[in-house]
């Protein structure tokens, strides 16, 4: 029989941390963090007055959308044009329920929860192009199109690149996968938490193609095709205004939030890093040991962060069909490679 403790420690972690509040807060940072360090990148200052550096600056943002003319334009499809901001920001809030923060497993987790988590990812960029397609606007319909097109191309590497992990600890559980790469030994007064680390292994060219096709997924330079302001408004954004608007740029900041995490408990351990052993250093709760784990996941996710901006600041925008080309003819081909590399070698890097 579930308690009134139970309960409330459930909305705790759903609400509060690691759950809405606290990975709204983190997604809403890393647009900070993003913004800032690609203007110093292009020797601009980037956010500067609101909050300290500029950091409340995304907060302001949404809420200047919030507060802004909700349109409607005449000969949209109104109900799936209203439907579409909603559905993206559910199925990313859901997602984001499957991430690894404080512990080897999310609030959400199940038996193969890869796979779901894998499907949640394509089915938010379908519901991206839906909303291109119900604005029936032209500039909206090309945007849709070039998405459509490039999901066909990165798509398959980075489930490929997302699978080989999964072929190192030999399962599709996030947290089995994550306790597989956290194996590690005492040294000194810690135990060590990153010595199988897909990252340091056969899967390291996989994490790469994993970060090539993340950048498609998000929709950033140089795989801004779908949104180009200077080719096409904003592509299939542009009907949109006000809270739709704001819901789907909130969306998107919640799935680099995403797309870093799931990189995290993927290739780089999750949350696990050095942890003082057991008597080693005085009594070590559970609670230090959360507050370590959450730290270590701030740290690689930022890190994540911090190279697609520097990505986005040394390339400029291909096209579409270089894209493709570049997904099957290079992307895929390595992403492959990464996978036969991990089943010939992969037990044996475990085994060290």
């Amino acid at each position: 029989m579930v308690t009134i403790v139970e309960i409330i420690i459930s909305l705790v972690q759903i609400f509060i941390f690691p759950g809405l509040f606290f990975l709204g807060s983190l997604s809403l940072t890393y647009a900070w963090i993003d913004r800032k360090f690609f203007a110093k990148l292009q020797n601009r200052i980037g956010p500067l007055y609101t909050g300290w550096r500029g950091i409340l600056q995304p907060l302001a943002d949404f809420i200047k959308l919030l507060a802004k003319e909700d349109i409607v334009p005449e000969g949209v499809d109104r109900k799936m044009f209203t439907a579409t901001p909603i559905l993206a920001l559910a199925v990313i809030i859901t997602s984001l329920f499957f991430l690894p923060i404080y512990q080897f497993s999310g609030i959400a987790s199940f038996t193969g929860d890869l796979i779901f988590v894998l499907f949640l990812m394509t089915a938010f960029v379908i519901i991206k192009l839906l909303a291109g397609w119900f604005s029936t606007n032209r500039f909206s319909l090309v945007g849709t199109e070039r998405s459509a097109i490039q999901l066909l191309g990165y798509e398959i590497p980075i489930l490929v690149a997302a699978i080989t992990p999964a072929i190192l600890a030999q399962s599709l559980t996030i947290s089995e996968i994550v306790a597989v790469q956290s194996a590690g030994y005492v040294a000194g007064d810690f135990l060590l938490g990153f010595t199988h680390w897909a990252i340091f292994g056969p899967a390291a060219i996989a994490f790469g193609i994993f970060i090539a096709c993340s950048i498609a997924e998000l929709e950033k330079v140089p795989f801004d095709i779908p949104e180009a302001e200077t080719e096409i408004v904003a592509g299939w954004y542009t009907e949109f205004s006000g809270k739709k608007y704001g819901m789907f740029v909130f969306s998107v900041q919640l799935e680099m939030v995403f797309l870093a995490g799931l990189a995290a408990a993927l290739f780089l351990g999750g949350p696990s890093g050095p942890i003082p052993a057991a008597g080693s250093l005085g009594v070590i709760t559970p609670w230090i040991v959360g507050l370590l784990q959450t730290i270590y996941f701030i740290i690689k996710t930022v890190v994540f962060v911090l190279v697609i901006a520097f990505i986005r600041a040394i390339f400029a925008r291909v096209r579409i069909d270089q894209m493709v080309n570049i997904s099957w003819r290079i992307f895929l081909p390595l992403a492959l490679l990464s996978a036969l590399l991990v089943l010939l070698i992969g037990p044996l890097y475990l085994w060290f």
